[in-house]
């Protein structure tokens, strides 16, 4: 446990999330004085800092060393995240290759600043100087926004929208995993009922919509391809005549668990003109992939893999996580080997976050968060082999509690790019989201967003679905 003792609330989430990227191993708490009596006395013996915020500055004590920032102008939040970070560098001898930033969109911050006409070394400064990020995520950052920047250009923002569809069920459920997802074995008697309620939706969305442009679409998970192939073929063939896809850039299915995938189903993404499919092993180490709950062989892989290309689809990205429990730099290194031979089209690279909801967490407790080894070997390892590829890396962005305090990161051949991948980082159009446990975002002309959630229990959605229709009327009907 380690606490932090702070004299003001509203600085509380800048506080733990700088603290706790210095200190992965701690659970790290932060106290005001709107804490609760009994907890303050809880944790009292596990302050390790304590934070006293004034008008003309602040002071930090730490290993009874104290320090003092001189507020001189500005905006105070950021010049005191900027004192706090010289801090815990000093306190701890170690820096953050991504500075005192603690959002999930870093690359938000480079794209603003071309935007404003900015050059790349004015923008390289900035992220350096103001936020102390290093020199190499400086550029990965101007880099990723310039390839956005050109992908997004024909994207229609006021004038159209993206589509998500939710499968919330999955073979089994990893180790990591936090999403919303349900085992199919359990839930197998309702899943027509699910498909039912899911096209009831897409049927509202497509006449709410009707004048609208769509661009891509998605359907993701848990684990779509968990679903039968005539379910998959109803659920899409009702999708291909509700919208008109002679606009969209991009028709995306996760296939992802290779335990799920099958000839029949691949022949049904393919029939419907699916364009991009994911077959995501995570990782080519089978002690790994036993360890995680993912039950999914690398034979299973390589088959789903290869049935993916025989079948004819020639845009195939794969998922890998860096940072898995036990996995060493040789053990990355075998993985984007075999990746490599395998040869797919677009690669997401994952720095393993430590979610509260998953049962990763209990097993750090068992194994202590050691076992957990993400390094800038490990992600140069994976850099390197998206290079051998013919890869460019294209979007990006951050977790809360990532191993190492790195970044997942997008890399893809030239007009293989995942566009979806962007539009939700990015938060530039509409995308209107179907399924248990979705959330639809409204992107407003002033650049506002507003959200409308759909329930994360899979009866509850079902008996609800009216309810969720009527949710995305309300939120809908602020746009028009």
């Amino acid at each position: 446990m380690f606490a932090v003792e702070l004299n003001k609330a509203n600085f509380e989430y800048d506080v733990h999330s700088l603290v706790k990227a210095f200190y992965p191993e701690e659970q790290v708490t932060v106290l005001t004085p709107e804490s609760k009596e009994e907890k303050r006395a809880e944790l009292a013996k596990d302050v390790k800092l304590w934070m006293e915020l004034r008008e003309n500055g602040a002071e930090i004590k730490a290993e009874e060393q104290g320090y003092l920032w001189d507020y001189t102008g500005g905006n105070y939040k950021d010049g005191f995240k900027r004192f706090l970070y010289r801090v815990l560098c000093e306190v701890t001898g170690k820096t953050l290759p991504w500075g005192n930033l603690t959002g999930i969109r870093p690359t938000k911050i480079a794209y603003g600043l071309l935007d404003e006409g900015k050059s790349h070394a004015e923008i390289q400064e900035f992220l350096q100087e103001k936020h102390y990020v290093s020199e190499e995520k400086a550029r990965l950052s101007i880099d990723i926004a310039e390839r956005e920047r050109e992908l997004l250009k024909d994207v229609h923002y006021e004038g159209g929208y993206s589509l998500y569809i939710g499968i919330p069920f999955c073979p089994t459920t990893c180790l990591y995993c936090s999403f919303t997802s349900y085992p199919i074995a359990a839930y197998r008697k309702v899943v027509d009922d699910y498909v039912d309620c899911v096209i009831k939706e897409m049927e509202y969305t497509a006449k709410r919509f009707s004048h609208k442009i769509l661009d891509s679409v998605y359907i993701g998970g848990g684990t779509p391809t968990t679903l039968e192939a005539e379910q998959l073929d109803r659920l899409i063939g009702r999708l291909k005549e509700l919208f008109d896809f002679s606009t969209v850039k991009e028709f995306t299915v996760e296939a992802g668990r290779a335990d799920s995938i099958t000839g029949e189903k691949l022949e049904v993404l393919y029939k419907h003109g699916v364009s991009r499919i994911s077959v995501n092993p995570q990782t080519m180490k089978q002690e790994t992939l036993d360890i995680i709950g993912r039950r999914a062989t690398v034979e299973q892989v390589l088959e789903a893999y290869k049935l993916a290309r025989e079948v004819g689809f020639d845009n195939i990205n794969m998922d890998l996580i860096l940072g898995l429990p036990g996995e060493l730099e040789e053990d990355v290194r075998n993985t984007i080997d075999h990746v490599v031979e395998l040869n797919p089209d677009s690669l997401t690279v994952h720095s393993l976050a430590i979610k509260r909801a998953s049962r990763l967490n209990q097993w750090i407790q068992e194994n202590g968060v050691s076992m957990l080894h993400n390094t800038d070997e490990t992600m140069r390892i994976a850099a390197e082999g998206a290079k051998k590829l013919g890869m460019e890396p294209y979007y990006l962005y951050r977790q809360k509690n990532m191993s190492g305090n790195f970044e997942n990161v997008g890399y893809a051949r030239e007009g293989k790019l995942g566009l979806y991948n962007i539009l939700i980082m990015e938060e530039k159009q509409t995308i209107v989201a179907l399924g248990a446990g979705s959330i639809t975002k409204l992107v407003l002309p002033d650049g506002r967003i507003e959200r409308c959630d759909n329930v994360k229990d899979v009866a509850l959605y079902i008996e609800k679905i009216d309810e969720m229709i009527e949710r995305k009327e309300q939120l809908l009907s602020l746009g028009d």
